[in-house]
């Protein structure tokens, strides 16, 4: 069996409660209505795509986001409820300890049976992942026999993959309450465990760090997920379709696509593999610098080494055609603006890059929320500020929000459009190269920052 540098010592495993079941009029009863108390009691679970602490040390998370845009659409506060698994999620809404269970929760018959079915806010596919160098990958039912696979207990998982074996008694699977479908990825990349079952966003989120996770085949059509509520909660349901529905829950959604999911390239399992070694065999020759520079000047350390990154791979020595070198990548009129005598100097690269950097974010308009001004600085670090000050005069002649990156990432192409460029003042650029710049930092920073953390 494979092994790899674990990754699940570091995720914390919480205890569970076996509880009752009660009746629809039982749980009713137990809760008070967010309308009466002003308080919206949720569980949720910690992952990526639900419910988890960024590095800002604030909670964040696509569930979280939601929830609260939903709450504030009503005046409510939000009692956050935060389980280890889907299965104590749904518990907590039988017990009536909860009004609704925000998990990535996949629509189900057998759930709609359970619960109080609400809003779906996305759809997804169950994916089989394997290690990447099990041979051989399994791509049948049949193949699954003697293999070590494991899902989350009382997930669609267990449905799904008990359909797809149903034919072939000789394959079996364990469900698990002590782990969630990440720590199983994370097992499966340390090979400590063959295969598993997971959601499509989970996996592409998980993927950039886990880059041995081998998506052998999709187990499902495209399913619904979203939220359930105690049973009995039918008024409140129907308050949380209204609003998922409306302008604002659509406008929320497609905030949370941009928040977490939009910048997720397609995956690159060489350059992600390169990553992973390089951050434990270079990394640590420059981390300090990193840190230095991000104390000198105020920019988040992972992201200086995330663009470093994109750069150079944290070489010293590199150089390009084009006459940038040295890790950050410096041109040489920049380098000498900014008191460089050596661009191959790591010290003296990393710390003006970093300079350089807080330069173009100082630049900017206040009123641009982070992350998306980091995100406009790394792009005028990129194709410079002159072009992005012309792509930010183009949004507003287009109707587009030049504070908002989502609208930038449209605009800034335009600037090789020919139909654009001959009336800016600083012309023709190619205004993709920043777009996809700001994509893959934001990419490598998520696996940096989970090391560094």
């Amino acid at each position: 069996m494979l092994r790899r540098t674990s990754l699940s010592a570091i995720l914390l495993a919480l205890p569970f409660v076996l509880t009752a079941c009660n009746s629809s009029d039982d749980v009713a009863a137990q809760l008070v209505s967010p309308a009466e108390s002003g308080i919206l009691k949720v569980s949720t679970r910690n992952g990526s795509t639900t419910y988890y602490t960024d590095r800002f040390e604030q909670p964040a998370g696509p569930e979280y986001d939601l929830v609260n845009s939903f709450a504030a659409s009503q005046g409510w506060e939000v009692e956050w409820d935060i389980q280890f698994s889907t299965a104590a999620v749904l518990r907590q809404l039988e017990r009536g300890q909860s009004h609704l269970g925000a998990a990535g929760l996949t629509k189900l018959a057998s759930r709609d049976d359970r619960f109080t079915t609400g809003p779906m806010h996305h759809r997804v596919s169950e994916q089989l992942v394997c290690h990447r160098e099990l041979v051989p990958l399994p791509t049948t039912a049949e193949m699954l026999e003697g293999l070590d696979i494991e899902v989350v207990a009382d997930s669609s998982y267990v449905e799904t993959l008990e359909q797809f074996i149903s034919a072939h008694p000789s394959v079996t699977f364990t469900q698990t309450e002590k782990r969630g479908t990440e720590q199983l990825l994370a097992a499966v990349f340390e090979g400590e465990l063959d295969c598993t079952v997971a959601d499509s966003n989970i996996v592409d989120i998980n993927r950039r760090s886990m880059p041995e996770l081998a998506v052998v085949m999709d187990l499902s059509p495209e399913q619904q997920i979203g939220w359930y509520l105690a049973p009995g909660s039918e008024d409140l349901a129907a308050k949380a379709q209204e609003w998922m529905s409306s302008t604002a829950g659509l406008a929320a959604i497609s905030n949370v696509d941009t928040q977490y999911y939009a910048y997720i390239s397609e995956f690159d399992f060489v350059d992600l593999n390169t990553l992973v070694t390089r951050m434990e065999n270079r990394l640590p020759m420059f981390i300090d610098h990193f840190e230095q520079a991000a104390e000198n000047t105020g920019i988040p350390v992972d992201l200086l080494a995330a663009l470093s990154y994109q750069e150079s791979h944290w070489d010293p020595l590199a150089r390009s055609p084009t006459g940038v070198r040295g890790i950050m990548m410096l041109t040489q009129n920049t380098a000498k603006s900014l008191g460089v005598t050596d661009r191959l100097d790591p010290v003296q690269s990393i710390d003006a890059g970093a300079r350089y950097l807080a330069d173009r974010y100082e630049r900017l308009s206040e009123e641009i929320p982070d992350p998306d001004r980091y995100f406009m600085a790394l792009a005028a670090y990129n194709v410079g500020r002159g072009h992005l000050l012309d792509a930010r005069k183009l949004a507003r002649e287009l109707g587009k929000n030049p504070d908002s990156w989502t609208d930038m990432r449209e605009v800034l192409p335009l600037l090789a459009d020919k139909r654009y460029y001959p009336k800016l003042r600083y012309g023709y650029a190619r205004g993709y190269e920043p777009v996809h710049l700001v994509q893959r930092v934001r990419n490598y920073r998520d696996v940096i920052s989970s090391v560094l953390q």
